[in-house]
């Protein structure tokens, strides 16, 4: 871009990216090695590993939750869902349920709505990651679009991160 910044590029990578801007610049000023992939149109976080080609506990998918009227990013892998009741527990609060798309619709400026990355702090929100992902090398999540991903080290993404660990997830049948 003529008279922009420049962005830090890892030569491994070296793609122009159309991810929002806001989540390449964040990344690239952590320096934090990433992968960017495109895929085929995918709407779902199993479907994502599908169009990936890539296990269902490899995938990060962010379920947006209210908890005692907070929002807050949950992150498990897409072949789990929420146990509510073990996320009260975790989160410490009464009141938790799964927000509605008008509660979280204009938070994530430049992303497709459900398209959003596990990068919550990048949204000033809480980020909970189920403990089932610790074990993993690397995750995969959406880019802000359902036809872009990024793969990352689980320890960067918990590095420029910090999210809070906790047992919610469930496998789901």
């Amino acid at each position: 871009m003529p008279g922009g910044p420049t962005l830090y590029l890892p030569p491994e990578r070296g793609t122009i990216m159309s991810i929002p801007r806001q989540i390449s610049d964040f990344l690239d000023s952590q320096r934090v090695p990433y992968q960017y992939c495109r895929h085929s149109l995918a709407y779902t976080a199993q479907g994502l590993a599908h169009a990936q080609h890539v296990s269902g506990k490899e995938v990060a998918k962010v379920v947006m939750v209210m908890a005692d009227g907070r929002l807050l990013m949950a992150v498990l892998p897409a072949s789990h869902r929420v146990n509510f009741e073990l996320l009260k527990a975790v989160v410490a609060a009464h009141d938790v349920r799964l927000a509605s798309e008008e509660e979280f619709k204009d938070v994530f400026p430049g992303c497709e709505l459900g398209a959003m990355p596990p990068l919550g702090n990048l949204y000033k929100l809480d980020v909970y990651v189920d403990d089932t992902l610790h074990s993993r090398t690397s995750i995969v999540f959406n880019a802000g679009t359902h036809v872009e991903t990024i793969q990352m080290s689980f320890g960067d993404f918990a590095r420029v991160v910090s999210p809070k660990p906790g047992n919610f997830a469930e496998l789901h049948h």
